[in-house]
């Protein structure tokens, strides 16, 4: 039995009966239902998208209500602690985990390609000395499709996989060198011997010695950040990065629209927000005080809840292991206690607890970040990298799906209508 919905308009007295299809009712079915044939039919008003799926997707699944986070549907859980982000990587893009061939292949393939053109090193030392490392990082992405003119072929399949390797590959490069620029060190090539995190961690930090090798713990810890990053189904930057990519642009300019909207405060600026947040409370004496201030609305707390889990975030629980690790190497930061303070408090408060208010991925992954030094300006490029992989795997499900169209949403015009224009030479008499 085919499921509907029927809708009475009360405006003519008229039925109509709008099929469902999982879950959800076609826009186009809505525009039916009309006064007459001259006026337009029924539209949806849903700023930001919260009730409005805008495509049909296998790369990640989201239970908010029970905190489940899936990657074409093995658990994030699982993947974080036993697989690494290149083979992630593999995964959202190709929808299945890669034979043991086809995962050395993939990382021979992203090894090859780390290099960039010597010319967009002259392209970002063009850039002031204080330049913010995200907008180097979006204007080093677009700059790309100039490099690789055959991209915008995005009706060939080999062209398609070749520009994402490239994406995945040349992002660490062009974040690790966003940052030596703006402490102005010189630019660190890749070194191919080192895994793809290690990689990154060597453009960074590498000075005089002939090689640089991180603390294993350290990669790990990253690595699993990546993962926890690679993709969240249809986010802001997600968004941006279908609705440009539908007007069939280069995956490069694509994926430069997602690293602008990641730059915006309210997408990618959180863990830094919770940072400021733990250094203004100052000691875990100041907690309770700061809890008042929470419910008495003179404070925000920071980190805690999320637009999509009403219940836990499930990559909360792995980024506070990876902490473990990472102090072990780099010593605790002091912060670390007055957050976990924090957070029992807050999970025993029944203030919070009925608000559904739990720790989110950003309440300690800000943590982990300065524990590595980096500056809080760094902290959405390197959301910026680990999210790469997810971005393309959305821009390719895209290219290949025959329902989408160049995004084009409907408005509702406010303004006025049929004025009388007064030429200059009367309006200024």
């Amino acid at each position: 039995m085919t499921e509907s919905l029927t809708v009475r308009d009360n405006r003519t007295g008229q039925e109509y009966d709008v099929p469902i299809t999982d879950g959800t009712i076609r826009a186009a079915d809505l525009g039916k239902i009309k006064t007459d044939d001259e006026t337009p039919g029924l539209a949806v008003y849903d700023p930001g998208f919260v009730n409005t799926a805008s495509c049909r997707s296998s790369v990640t699944y989201i239970d908010g209500d029970k905190g489940i986070l899936e990657y074409r549907g093995y658990p994030i859980e699982q993947l974080a602690e036993h697989s690494s982000f290149l083979e992630v990587a593999y995964l959202l893009i190709h929808g299945h985990l890669p034979s043991e061939e086809e995962h050395d292949a993939w990382v021979h393939e992203i090894t090859y390609h780390t290099f960039v053109h010597e010319n967009v090193k002259t392209f970002m030392q063009g850039f002031r000395y204080d330049a913010h490392p995200m907008g180097m990082l979006m204007a080093s992405t677009g700059a790309l499709s100039t490099f690789y003119p055959e991209s915008r072929d995005i009706s060939d399949e080999q062209n398609r996989h070749m520009q994402m390797v490239r994406m995945i590959a040349k992002m660490p490069t062009l974040g690790a060198w966003a940052f030596r620029h703006a402490q102005g060190k010189p630019y660190v090539y890749p070194d191919n011997d080192l895994s793809y995190t290690g990689n990154f961690l060597s453009m960074l930090f590498k000075m005089s010695e002939s090689k640089f090798e991180a603390d294993p713990r350290l990669v790990k810890a990253l690595d699993t950040l990546f993962i926890l990053h690679a993709d969240h189904e249809q986010n802001c930057s997600t968004n941006a990065v279908r609705s440009v990519g539908s007007s069939q642009v280069d995956p490069y300019s694509a994926v430069a629209a997602g690293v602008g909207a990641l730059y915006g405060p309210l997408h990618g600026g959180a863990n830094e927000a919770v940072l400021r947040m733990l250094k203004r409370i100052g000691s875990k004496e100041n907690i309770p005080a700061f809890i008042e201030g929470v419910k008495a609305g003179n404070e925000r707390l920071m980190g805690f809840g999320h637009r999509v889990y009403k219940n836990f975030d499930p990559r909360a629980t792995i980024i506070k292991k990876a902490c473990d690790d990472v102090f072990e190497v780099t010593g605790v930061n002091p912060l670390l206690e007055i957050a976990k303070e924090l957070e029992k408090i807050a999970l025993e408060d029944e203030y919070f607890v009925k608000r559904k208010l739990y720790p989110n991925v950003d309440f300690y992954s800000g943590l982990i970040y300065e524990a590595f030094q980096f500056p809080p300006e760094m902290f959405t490029v390197l959301f910026a990298i680990g999210r790469t992989p997810g971005w393309l795997a959305q821009w390719s499900e895209l290219v290949t799906d025959k329902e989408q169209k160049i995004a084009r949403p409907k408005q509702i015009y406010t303004g006025d209508r049929t004025l009388q224009f007064t030429p200059a030479s009367q309006r200024w008499a």
